[in-house]
């Protein structure tokens, strides 16, 4: 029985996981950038449709020691994210949708204003922001600002995150819900005056960390540098449906 366990075929290894992937285990073993770390093992632990890996690595310390350490990673590719603004009327396009991670961490309703965000699937950053925001938020987005990049969740997520900005237009008919269907998506579009959305990132009613970031630049950086100021003076939420 154990011989027989030990011989099967196991999906994205050695025969196709239901992405047709194989060879996942190969991910990490070639990295030589750190002569500190020797990776030893890469397990593959699970691989649907994001790939759950555990990887045994010997780690050299400051002091010269070495140390065998085990984590483990979760793969699910890198995305991007944007926060569409209109400078004139000084708004900004967020989304909201259920979001069963922060729903079973304490959240009370697991419903997160975001900003519009997605997966590459294998494109360029830029063309997958502006396929994403199109699809979250019914907006069509031509020129983007690159913000910046960002690992979101470096201690056990691989993800790294493109960060993006770019006027929305708001003479344009918009929509109340976006999203596809076909995975599951319901997404509501939520329009709010910028000053606003900073006041519900004070409140902790914006707990989503990439719209956070995006509002911060904005403010600091971005297109509504004089807002800090001009936000102190608060701001009821009024959550308004573009």
């Amino acid at each position: 029985m154990t011989d027989d366990l030990e011989t099967a075929p196991r999906p994205g290894i050695d025969v196709p996981d239901p992405r047709g992937r194989t060879g996942l285990d190969r991910q990490g073993r070639d990295l030589t950038g750190n002569p500190r770390v020797r990776v030893q093992e890469v397990e593959v632990l699970a691989c649907d449709w994001s790939v759950l890996r555990r990887t045994t690595f010997d780690y050299r310390h400051s002091d010269g020691h070495w140390s065998r350490e085990r984590r483990e990673t979760y793969d699910r590719g890198d995305g991007a994210t944007i926060l569409l603004y209109d400078p004139d009327r000084r708004t900004v396009l967020l989304t909201r949708q259920f979001r069963l991670p922060a729903y079973v961490n304490g959240h009370p309703d697991g419903m997160l204003l975001e900003t519009a965000a997605g997966l590459l699937d294998g494109d360029d950053p830029r063309e997958a922001i502006r396929r994403e925001a199109a699809e979250e938020t019914g907006r069509a987005v031509h020129e983007v600002e690159h913000v910046f990049d960002v690992y979101m969740s470096p201690g056990s997520v691989t993800e790294r995150l493109s960060f993006f900005a770019a006027p929305y237009d708001a003479s344009a008919p918009g929509v109340d819900t976006a999203g596809v269907a076909a995975e599951g998506e319901d997404i509501a579009v939520v329009e709010l005056p910028f000053a606003e959305a900073l006041d519900l990132v004070r409140t902790g009613a914006i707990a989503d960390a990439k719209a956070i970031m995006l509002l911060q630049w904005a403010a600091l950086d971005g297109p509504f540098r004089d807002s800090i100021r001009d936000s102190s003076q608060g701001h009821s939420p009024s959550g308004r449906i573009s």
